[in-house]
C-alpha cells in the first residue's frame, strides 16, 4: 500500500507549510514536518512518504551551514527513487545546486518582493494555465540545470519554474502563502521592501486582491499534476493527470 504521508522540509521555528499543506490534507494527506536547522533529521528513503516538498526560509542555498549541504545533498534521495519532489523558493535552488547549477543574485541589484509577471513556456502551457501575475520573495535566482525542463520564466529573473525528471517540478515563487502568511512576512520582513525593485506593502495587499484567484487555482491544478490525492496513491491509481492540452474540451 502507498503511504499517504508527504514529507514537509521547512526552515524556521515558525514556519509553516501555509495552503500548500491545506491543500495536501484536504486531499487526504498527513503531514511528516521536518526541520532541519534545528536537528530534525531527513529520511534515507522516501518509501514511506508519498512524496516531499521542501519550502524557502530566510538563508541562502550558498550557505556553508552543515544543513545547508545535508539538506542539498539529501535531494538525490527523491531522483534516485523517482518519488514527487517539490522545491519552493530556497527549495527549488537547492535543487538547482545539487544538479550542478548556480544560483546568484541580480547583477544589478534586484530583488522580486511583491507581485511580478510571469511567462509560461510552451512546455508549461502544454501542462497547465499559468496566472500572470505572481507572489515573490526573493533576492537570488538559479541557472536553469542541465537536463531540466524550463516551464515558466520572468522579466528581472528569468528562471522561474522547471521540472526534472519525470517527476521533481522547482518554482522560484510563492503559491503557498495565506493572507495571514503575507502580514507576517511583510511585516518581519520589511527591510525586504526597500531593497531594489521591491514593491511596498500596500502594493502587496492590493496584488493579494487583485491576483490570488489565478494563483490558488494554478496550485490546485499543479496538486493535481504532481500528487493527485491520497486515496488516489493508496487505490494504485498514481499516474498524474494529462497535459492540459491533450484533456477533453
Amino acid at each position: 500500500m502507498t503511504s499517504n504521508r508527504i514529507l514537509i522540509i521547512l526552515h524556521q521555528e515558525s514556519s509553516t507549510p501555509g495552503r500548500v499543506g491545506q491543500r495536501l490534507v484536504q486531499r487526504g494527506f498527513e503531514l511528516d514536518i521536518r526541520r532541519p536547522p534545528l536537528g530534525c533529521e531527513l529520511p534515507e528513503t522516501l518509501d514511506d512518504h508519498a512524496g516531499a516538498v521542501m519550502f524557502g526560509g530566510p538563508m541562502s542555498a550558498n550557505d556553508p551551514e552543515e544543513f545547508v549541504k545535508r539538506e542539498t545533498d539529501w535531494l538525490a534521495v527523491p531522483l534516485k527513487e523517482n518519488r514527487p519532489f517539490f522545491g519552493i523558493c530556497l527549495g527549488a535552488q537547492k535543487l538547482v545546486r545539487h544538479l550542478g547549477g548556480n544560483v546568484t543574485s541580480h547583477p544589478e541589484g534586484q530583488v522580486e518582493v511583491g507581485y511580478y509577471p510571469l511567462h509560461a513556456t510552451p512546455e508549461g502551457k502544454a501542462l497547465l494555465d499559468w496566472p500572470e501575475m505572481i507572489y515573490q520573495w526573493h533576492r537570488e535566482g538559479f541557472d536553469l540545470p542541465d537536463g531540466a525542463v524550463k516551464l515558466a520564466g520572468g522579466e528581472v529573473y528569468p528562471n522561474q519554474a522547471f521540472r526534472y525528471g519525470d517527476n521533481a517540478y522547482a518554482v522560484q515563487f510563492h503559491t503557498e502563502l495565506t493572507l495571514a502568511m503575507m502580514c507576517r512576512w511583510s511585516v518581519k520582513g520589511a527591510e525586504r521592501m526597500v531593497m531594489p525593485g521591491a514593491q511596498n506593502r500596500r502594493q502587496h495587499m492590493e496584488g493579494r486582491m487583485r491576483y490570488d484567484a489565478p494563483v490558488s487555482k494554478w496550485l490546485d491544478d499543479f496538486l493535481d499534476l504532481w500528487i493527485g490525492t491520497a486515496d488516489d496513491r493508496v487505490e494504485g491509481r498514481t499516474e498524474t493527470i494529462p497535459p492540459r492540452n491533450a484533456r477533453a474540451a
